[in-house]
């Protein structure tokens, strides 16, 4: 097994950490995307980040949020976003994740489970569902009207909603003078109008060991904490997959996937 500096010597390069490693096109982009599986947007965790691995200065470095994201390159992450295959999604306990269609068919059946959870779980959630259901896919100010709801109130459903992974937003570019509308709005749609073939396998411990893998070695107290569904990681789950032989640990503390340690 090579050594946890091995494995992190390995994360740096796969992970594009150094600026010779620097993403220098979209198509860069959507490559390393591929190669990964899936993208954080900002550097928060273990797990790979499109913008730290642009290594481009801030676009505004005195500022906080926003303006810590790169200069010229913040764009991208909407920009992989709306290329066919990739879905963003805001599984990361409320920050969007990009997924290809490789780790797309991993979450899909947590994701229409919780399509079903939800609906269960409250009134709201489940008019909103049930519309989107019958309507399809909708823009936000539609539903406002036509489900009789303010903007403040329809914020409130579809944020557990996008959170959990059942509805799943999307900017759009619209016509300035339609409807009086802004220049951009929001679509939503449920995930399995978005993904509608059900996938053959995935789950939670596949989603898990896709996860190490594309973050090549990962503090072991992240691992239960990537991902929004907190209650469905039973007690000894990451023992459960070392114990498999589909993770290991190179050392106390450490986890990577099995493959990528031998």
């Amino acid at each position: 097994m090579p050594s946890l500096a091995e494995l992190e010597e390995r994360r740096r390069y796969e992970l594009r950490l150094t600026p010779d490693r620097a993403l220098q096109t979209l198509e860069e982009a959507e490559e390393f995307l591929h190669e990964r599986g899936l993208l954080t947007r900002t550097s928060q965790s273990a797990l790979p980040s499109l913008y730290e691995a642009c290594h481009e200065d801030p676009y505004m470095p005195s500022s906080a949020g926003f303006g810590q994201w790169p200069a010229t390159k913040w764009p991208w992450f909407g920009e992989l976003a709306d290329r066919g295959g990739v879905y963003a999604l805001k599984i990361l306990r409320g920050k969007h994740l990009l997924v290809d269609e490789k780790v797309a068919a991993l979450v899909d059946p947590i994701l229409r489970s919780e399509i079903e959870r939800m609906r269960g779980a409250a009134d709201d959630w489940a008019l909103l569902l049930d519309h989107l259901d019958v309507v399809g896919p909708s823009e936000v100010e539609d539903l406002e009207e036509e489900l009789g709801l303010s903007r403040k109130a329809l914020k409130g459903i579809r944020l557990p909603l996008e959170r959990c992974g059942a509805i799943v937003s999307r900017s759009l570019a619209v016509s300035a003078t339609a409807h009086g509308r802004h220049p951009h709005t929001t679509e939503l749609a449920r995930w399995d109008q978005l993904h509608p073939g059900p996938s053959a396998g995935g789950g939670l411990e596949e989603l898990t060991v896709a996860a190490v893998r594309a973050a090549v070695v990962a503090p072991e107290r992240q691992v239960v904490r990537w991902f929004s569904w907190n209650w469905l990681y039973p007690k000894g789950f990451v023992d459960r997959l070392v114990a498999d032989g589909r993770l290991s640990r190179p050392e106390p503390g450490w986890i990577s996937a099995a493959e990528t340690a031998s």
